[in-house]
């Protein structure tokens, strides 16, 4: 239970600092193209912070060296093209449904939860688990 919510802690830290990169994105350049670079800058950021804080905090990683935690790092970012699939599906459709900022974040949100509680067990498994490459 405690991994759990340490976890849940952490995603809900990672969210944040998504959305509101994503904002601070809007903020920056409100162009033709200010969504999707939002959502491709939150996108980088977020998973950046959620691959440190998973590391040192749920999976207890040291990577051996530079190049170790390099390709964990791709790795851990190949596990998530299909969890972000999902948070970008949401997030769209959320924008394109309601056509609000609240709206389209909380679509964001949404996706985020269900693509981090994928992502958890694809890790667990794939990326920092014994199958894991070293």
């Amino acid at each position: 239970m405690h991994i759990a919510i340490t976890y849940t802690l952490l995603a809900l830290i990672a969210m944040a600092v998504n959305i509101g990169a994503q904002d601070l994105s809007t903020v920056v350049y409100g162009g033709t193209f200010a969504i999707p670079i939002s959502v491709f800058v939150g996108t980088v950021v977020g998973l950046v912070v959620k691959y440190d804080l998973d590391k040192r905090f749920i999976f207890n990683f040291r990577a051996n060296s530079v190049a170790h935690n390099g390709k964990t790092f791709v790795l851990y970012a190949a596990m998530g093209l299909v969890t972000t699939a999902v948070f970008w599906g949401f997030e769209w459709a959320f924008q394109h449904i309601f056509a609000t900022k609240e709206m389209r974040f909380l679509g964001g949100a949404i996706g985020l939860a269900i693509g981090y509680w994928t992502k958890y067990h694809l890790d667990k498994r794939f990326v920092f688990g014994r199958e894991a490459v070293a």
